[in-house]
């Protein structure tokens, strides 16, 4: 009857203001708000800050930087505790994991001229890798597709290494590692820094103590003390190199096989790519000439 609702009426229009209420307060949401993403704003931070102390400072560069690397498992955590899962999150967590692994490692080049095509290479392989895969998920399972989410029958190494967290979390936590007892080694070990720990014959102090360079200070050989040489040479037996030796020697094999699993990576999604591109050429009819 006219002027007279309905219990169901009334309901529906409850309904109806909720719905509304849902979908204004979910537009009015602010992304780069989300706590994940101020978790990885804060990884960058931090990044940045290990950066600046890298050449000289190897204690506060080591623990910045670990830091760094740490939060990127509490971002994850973060995202499912409060349902704030966003693609956005996922690219910023990539992008920072793949730019401050790349920078250590561009460290690492000038540290050790003679590695520098191997570190390169590594730097190379691991961009190439990730940006295939992220690149084929989006192309063949389209966009809302997780880059994580790998099914077993395309690949049982790649789907093992996303989907199970705690093999995620150990391959990249001691592949950083491996790369940060490298970074420590830099500043104490005289097997892969030689030049540094020549002892100068017959002058007075020299020493290959921890702490106790063998040659004269960096100021008195070079006019700019931030030239490579004089970097080179103040970092030269600045800390002793056993406990780096030995996070490298644990790490080393799990480095390797992150390595390898890259290059399955690489390899599986120019794979995936070329099934699509057949695929699409096969629609379109291609070739139309016989030749």
């Amino acid at each position: 009857m006219n002027g007279i609702r309905t219990r169901k009426q009334v309901k529906d229009t409850r309904n109806g203001m909720a719905d509304a209420g849902g979908v204004n307060r979910r537009s009015t949401e602010n992304i780069f708000l989300f706590y994940p993403n101020l978790i990885g704003y804060s990884r960058i931070v931090l990044a940045i800050a290990s950066l600046y102390y890298m050449p000289l400072h190897p204690r506060t560069c080591s623990l910045l930087y670990s830091i760094s690397c740490l939060l990127d498992a509490l971002d994850g955590l973060a995202a499912r505790y409060f349902e704030q899962s966003t693609r956005f999150g996922a690219v910023l967590d990539m992008v920072t994991d793949r730019c401050t692994t790349a920078c250590l490692l561009v460290f690492l080049s000038s540290a050790w001229p003679r590695w520098s095509l191997l570190f390169q290479g590594l730097i190379s392989l691991d961009l190439a890798s990730h940006y295939m895969h992220m690149f084929a998920t989006l192309t063949m399972a389209g966009s809302g597709q997780s880059h994580k989410k790998v099914d077993q029958s395309r690949s049982q190494v790649l789907h093992l290494y996303y989907t199970k967290k705690s093999v995620l979390f150990a391959f990249c936590a001691l592949n950083e590692l491996f790369f940060i007892a490298l970074y420590l080694l830099s500043f104490s070990s005289p097997i892969l820094s030689p030049s540094l720990l020549q002892p100068i014959p017959n002058a007075p102090g020299s020493s290959l103590q921890p702490g106790n360079p063998a040659h004269p200070p960096a100021f008195s050989l070079f006019p700019n003390p931030y030239s490579a040489g004089a970097l080179e040479l103040a970092r030269a037996n600045k800390m002793d190199s056993f406990w780096p030796w030995v996070i490298a020697g644990i790490s080393f094999p799990v480095m390797a096989g992150k390595q390898f699993i890259n290059i399955v990576q690489l390899v599986k999604a120019s794979k995936w790519l070329a099934e699509g591109d057949l695929e699409l050429r096969r629609n379109q009819g291609l070739p139309k000439r016989n030749k």
